[in-house]
């Protein structure tokens, strides 16, 4: 079984002709409303391949948060708890190329606390895996991350957005899966200039790391660990919207290892899910069912 634990988000997304400069005003060409979050994407691409999900989060009494009760339910998704304020928002610039801007606002996201992980924790561990994003408190990340590896099951870590992020929490963490800038940002701190993933993954090794997966988008996905290295290829898609493919991929990733699929297949399961993802709009609306996985596989090869 799988675990999420992180944010609840309801996405703003506004279509634009090009990314707004700095002192400029544009009109938007369309406004949509989505379900988003990183934590949420997660949660329904596990529920959606997986037939269920218990997923740790807190979102408000408001009307987003009444959609997400409704819809979570439909879904198979537990352990979600409604609190007393907003649930949390993203406001999205989204240009015709499908490439986003995004800016956060936490909510009832920034509420869920180590006591919140207290209070759970025995729901939380009868999971064998939990995913683990960077949208809510990073203490309780942390604390997530340490009680899991305390019991011997699967900590899989996006660190996204990567900022805030200690990397003593290296220890805890089975796979890391940033993106290119997401590696970049979280080495900031080591004030040494990292040239290949290599090198990255040398830094973060030092700190307990044992697996690295950079998500490299159109150059595929790199997999770096003390034993073996190895690239899993981009495949072609005609990209319509990149919103939420990092966590269609990390979701997708943990239902593979669940089905006991090895590395190497569970990667490019993995990679398949979140190629599906960008041909669609909206960040959950795109995430795809286990046999649309299976059936996009088929036809690569």
């Amino acid at each position: 079984m799988i675990a999420v634990v992180g944010s609840t988000n309801m996405d703003i997304v506004m279509t634009v002709e090009h990314f707004t400069k700095p002192g400029e005003t544009q009109k938007a060409e369309k406004l949509e409303l989505f379900p988003g979050g990183k934590g949420a994407n997660q949660a329904v691409t596990v529920a959606k391949l997986l037939g269920s999900c218990y997923f740790l989060s807190y979102i408000g009494n408001d009307e987003y948060g009444d959609f997400y009760k409704d819809y979570f339910m439909k879904l198979n998704i537990s352990g979600f708890k409604v609190v007393n304020g907003q649930t949390g928002r993203a406001f999205i610039e989204l240009t015709k190329e499908g490439e986003n801007r995004i800016i956060i606002v936490e909510g009832t996201n920034g509420m869920l606390t180590k006591e919140s992980i207290d209070e759970n924790l025995e729901s939380l561990l009868k999971n064998d895996f939990v995913l683990l994003q960077n949208e809510i408190p990073f203490e309780t990340t942390y604390e997530v991350a340490k009680r899991f590896k305390e019991k011997n099951k699967t900590v899989i870590f996006d660190p996204a957005p990567a900022r805030g992020i200690d990397l003593r929490i290296m220890k805890f963490v089975d796979f890391l899966t940033p993106n290119e800038t997401e590696i970049s940002e979280l080495l900031k701190s080591s004030r040494k200039n990292v040239n290949s993933i290599d090198e990255a993954f040398e830094i973060l090794k030092k700190f307990g790391l044992k697996n690295l997966i950079v998500k490299m988008g159109e150059k595929g996905v790199i997999f770096k660990s003390d034993h073996e290295k190895f690239t899993i290829n981009a495949l072609r898609v005609k990209v319509k919207d990149t919103t939420a493919a990092g966590d269609v991929f990390n979701g997708s990733f943990a239902v593979a290892l669940q089905k006991n699929m090895n590395l190497k297949k569970a990667l490019e399961f993995a990679n398949a899910a979140a190629a599906i993802s960008v041909t669609r709009k909206g960040a959950q609306p795109s995430i795809p069912t286990y046999e649309e996985v299976e059936k996009f596989l088929k036809s690569q090869n």
